[in-house]
């Protein structure tokens, strides 16, 4: 039996110093920084999760707002603050169970409208070009940078904009060693009209229902694209709804499933099916039915 000092096993008990017969740079590599605001990542790579190159994706990413479309987006989010207070406070007086939308309505702040608000005013500004950093946002609407984080994921999760994460490339300084070469900046974001959120609002801030004849067409549209679609061959459908070098894949997949196809119909109908056995029974035993027999003994 091995004897520890005080000392020692503390240590060992808090994961710094490497059991006995185990390298003494596994217990280094165990050793993760502690997962607050601003510390570098658990896990130590210089990018988060589902992170996107900066300049690789904004050009489908971001969209000119309409005329007025901002300070529309801006009024739905303070009637939408209002909405999720009267939720609240109709789940502490009559015990009411709140649907998903209805709880997204209610974990709404002044503080996530507030950043709504300059996130509105970005977009407006910059022709929907938004992606400042949580700083930024901070420092322009006077609130924490932790206050700033939930305001944004309070209005993700309402369905007011959506945020995509980007890293970009950095070169490496003379002398800095295996310095990462990408690094973490400003997330890119879009506001949205939230649709599902639409029927707990008041109705004059629904928009106005498209004409009926609009509609129609809208649907023998619709009808038409899904008739072509039916037309083509699978070669044609994967080249015409995929594109790209994927569409090119299922392109060749699809000319080997329509050569299979035709091969197949043909064979059908060259070498057509034989006639069952009962068919055939049925037609000999009416032709039976049919014949009689003369006067000299032969059927007739």
């Amino acid at each position: 039996m091995m004897a520890f000092t005080l000392g020692e096993a503390t240590a060992l008990a808090l994961g710094r110093v490497p059991p006995p017969g185990r390298a003494p740079g596994m217990a280094a590599l165990r050793v993760r920084p502690p997962a607050r605001s601003g510390a570098p990542h658990r896990t130590g790579a210089p990018i988060r999760r589902d992170s996107i190159e900066a300049g690789t994706f904004e050009e489908h990413f971001f969209a000119v707002p309409a005329k007025g479309e901002p300070d529309r987006l801006l009024r739905l989010a303070r009637a939408a603050l209002d909405a999720g207070r009267r939720l609240k406070r109709a789940v502490r007086t009559e015990g009411r169970v709140l649907s998903p939308a209805e709880a997204a309505l209610a974990g709404l702040t002044a503080g996530a409208v507030r950043v709504y608000e300059e996130i509105c005013t970005l977009a407006r500004l910059n022709r929907g070009r938004v992606f400042p950093s949580y700083d930024r946002l901070a420092e322009a609407t006077a609130l924490g940078r932790a206050t700033v984080a939930r305001a944004l994921r309070a209005l993700e999760l309402a369905g007011f904009l959506v945020r995509q994460r980007r890293f970009k490339r950095v070169a490496r300084e003379e002398g800095a060693g295996e310095a990462p070469r990408y690094a973490q900046t400003s997330n890119a974001y879009r506001p949205l009209l939230p649709a599902r959120l639409l029927p707990h609002l008041p109705r004059w801030l629904s928009p106005a229902p498209l004409p009926v004849d609009v509609e129609q067409r809208a649907a023998e549209r619709t009808a038409e694209v899904a008739a072509m679609h039916d037309s083509l061959s699978c070669r044609e459908l994967a080249q015409t709804l995929v594109g790209g070098s994927l569409g090119r894949v299922l392109a060749k997949l699809g000319a080997h499933i329509d050569r299979r196809e035709t091969i197949t119909s043909c064979e059908s109908q060259n070498q057509p099916q034989p006639l069952l056995d009962s068919i055939c029974s049925r037609e000999s035993g009416v032709g039976l039915v049919g014949r009689h027999v003369g006067p000299d003994g032969q059927t007739r």
